[in-house]
């Protein structure tokens, strides 16, 4: 006994705890070591093991049940309605925009909505309409709107 607590309640405090810090903490890892601390008391309540073996209990059950859920959602992922919600980037694939800074050398800034962003592409004047092809973190890929119409226009007039 610790000051009137016994060992297994300390055990669910600490897995209580840091289950309520999971939902405090962005991420998925403090979940696993809940699991563990709350297993752990389990053990403590029926076994009752010493103090070294329950610290012992926690780190091995902390491992087993983070890599299986490392394995679990590695074969099982998690599958997003909007694969793209936090891919600002990925979400302009598509859209227009006006350059603003000329291209040289394959990049200048363009204007897409209310932003100005970095942008690679081919060499291009102010005022030029550009369509947004992909991203590279921050930095758009981008081609001309003409050479989309144009080519659109090819494959009209060859059929």
């Amino acid at each position: 006994m610790l000051d009137g607590i016994e060992p297994h309640w300390i055990w669910v405090i600490i897995g209580l705890v840091l289950a309520a810090l999971e939902i405090v903490v962005p991420g998925v890892y403090l979940i696993w070591l809940a699991v563990a601390a709350l297993l752990t008391g389990v053990l403590t309540f029926v076994l009752d093991p010493g103090l070294p073996l329950q610290i012992v209990n926690f780190v091995f059950i902390s491992l087993i049940a983070a890599f299986s859920a490392k394995r679990i959602l590695r074969d099982r992922p998690i599958l997003s309605s909007d694969p793209l919600m936090n891919k600002r980037g990925g979400r302009l694939v598509g859209e227009s925009a006006v350059v603003v800074q000329p291209f040289e050398g394959g990049t200048g800034r363009v204007h897409l909505g209310d932003t100005d962003w970095l942008a690679k592409g081919v060499d291009m004047a102010i005022g030029e309409r550009v369509r947004v092809t992909g991203s590279e973190g921050a930095i758009l890929l981008v081609e001309p709107a003409n050479l989309i119409e144009e080519q659109g226009r090819e494959d009209v007039s060859s059929d």
